[in-house]
């Protein structure tokens, strides 16, 4: 583990077809698998009346704090909550519950609504429900600003730790594919993600006081208004190399320093599409095995980092969110941990 910077020590999943962190790089459609159980998962208890995407969030969240060391199975307070953050990420997640109460509102009246249900509808309801059930006391965040959201996440998780305001930070990306979501997006239920991705971020000096293994590192966030603006923030082109090539993590920040092998590219980007700086780089595009992953997408393509990594395949992976329609691209440069190929 390198002496600064923020590591990558904890993964969790919840996705339809992916029994372990190798299954989000191998190819195959998930079309026929099943959705993620939370109740099979994590037990039905303290899942009563809280939304789909709460109970996902919940499920991902406890595998991550779990596969960090933080907690176990059989005790889900996080010793460690004092100096914890949640950053959430999820654009549609509560999007059914919200329009399911404002219609029984406009057609009924506020007495219809069960005040069991009501706290659903609140923005935040995934952040703080994970707080809430693990111990989790340091900021707490939730971001729903468009499919740069997940990146955005982790890397506000990462300042609040560069920061200072905490030793680590669990960062959940979370959304559902429903008729609501459909009807409103305009994009069909069976091509939205339905699931829930979280990491846990950690300052080197924590994660090596209480002998957690890094199994990634992150290097700089840039924000851009285009997918080639981002790049070149993150790969800088060098145009008098033969053949012009991409230069080795000189703008990715310290955590960083090699090249990237593979490029977790924006939600269906034309893979073909050529762009300064990404030449021989394998690129991937995590949505179109999972669907369209809004806000979830940058936590996603994190977690797919990670897989890529234990598989020896890179030393390091460039990752994108948002496209040149959107209102800006966010990137970052993840490393693969000391000693790996």
């Amino acid at each position: 583990m390198s002496e600064s910077g923020t590591h990558i020590t904890g993964l969790g999943l919840a996705l339809p077809g992916v029994a372990e962190a190798a299954d989000l790089v191998s190819s195959g459609e998930r079309a026929d698998a099943p959705p993620p159980d939370p109740a099979e998962r994590i037990g039905r208890k303290g899942l009563r009346y809280k939304d789909r995407a709460t109970q996902l969030a919940l499920v991902a969240a406890r595998d991550a704090l779990c596969d960090a060391g933080l907690i176990t199975p059989d005790r889900e307070r996080c010793a460690a909550g004092g100096s914890t953050a949640v950053v959430a990420s999820s654009n549609l997640g509560n999007l059914d519950s919200v329009c399911t109460i404002a219609g029984d509102i406009a057609e009924k009246s506020v007495a219809a609504i069960s005040p069991m249900n009501l706290p659903n509808a609140s923005s935040n309801v995934v952040a703080s429900s994970v707080a809430i059930r693990f111990g989790l006391r340091g900021p707490n965040l939730m971001l729903c600003n468009g499919v740069a959201s997940g990146l955005d996440a982790v890397r506000w998780g990462a300042s609040l730790i560069s920061a200072g305001r905490a030793e680590r930070a669990l960062v959940v990306g979370v959304e559902t594919g429903n008729g609501v979501t459909a009807r409103l997006t305009g994009v069909p239920e069976d091509d939205q993600l339905d699931g829930a991705v979280a990491l846990v971020l950690e300052s080197s000096t924590a994660a090596r006081l209480r002998g957690a293994t890094s199994m990634a590192s992150l290097g700089e966030g840039v924000r851009s208004t285009s997918v080639a603006g981002c790049v070149g923030s993150l790969l800088p082109y060098d145009a008098s190399a033969s053949g012009g090539t991409h230069a080795r993590g000189t703008r990715s920040g310290g955590a960083v320093e090699a090249g990237p092998g593979v490029w977790f590219v924006p939600e269906r980007f034309d893979l073909s599409a050529p762009l300064p700086g990404t030449e021989g780089l394998e690129r991937h595009d995590v949505t179109r095995t999972f669907g369209r992953a809004s806000g979830a997408l940058g936590v996603l393509q994190c977690a797919a980092a990670v897989s890529w990594f234990a598989s020896g395949e890179a030393t390091a992976a460039l990752v994108t969110s948002g496209d040149d329609g959107c209102d800006g691209v966010a990137g970052m440069m993840l490393g693969a941990p000391r000693g790996a190929r």
